[in-house]
């Protein structure tokens, strides 16, 4: 595979999810943590996406519960479940990606039990 103008080195390779992330039943107010690792070279970054939208965590805003763990991991440091809002229940992926591509894992519920 030559691409030419490119720094493709033979020991490059696109992504690939080594650790898919489970499904999950958790408490509200209860720490979580979806897992996510990834292979690739060079080191793939990471990003979850909840049905379709990408998840802001600690990197977006200082102040998010969520937090990227540097295994590409997805952290919550409670569980936030209300009436009216459900921001952390839903279906999860994580995406690895790099310059030769991304890699999908496989989709993880996240339920919030009820009382």
């Amino acid at each position: 595979l030559y691409i030419i103008g490119s720094r493709l080195r033979q020991e490059d390779f696109p992504p690939r999810i080594v650790e898919h992330p489970s499904d999950l039943i958790v408490s509200k107010g209860e720490p979580a943590t979806l897992n996510c690792k990834a292979e690739g070279r060079p080191t793939p970054t990471i990003e979850w996406y909840k049905g379709g939208e990408r998840v802001e965590t600690d990197k977006d805003d200082p102040r998010s519960h969520r937090m990227l763990l540097p295994s590409g991991s997805l952290f919550f440091l409670r569980i936030v479940h209300g009436r009216k809002s459900r921001p952390d229940e839903g279906i999860y992926v994580c995406v690895a990606r790099n310059y030769l591509g991304e890699a999908v894992s496989h989709n993880a519920s996240l339920e919030v039990a009820s009382k």
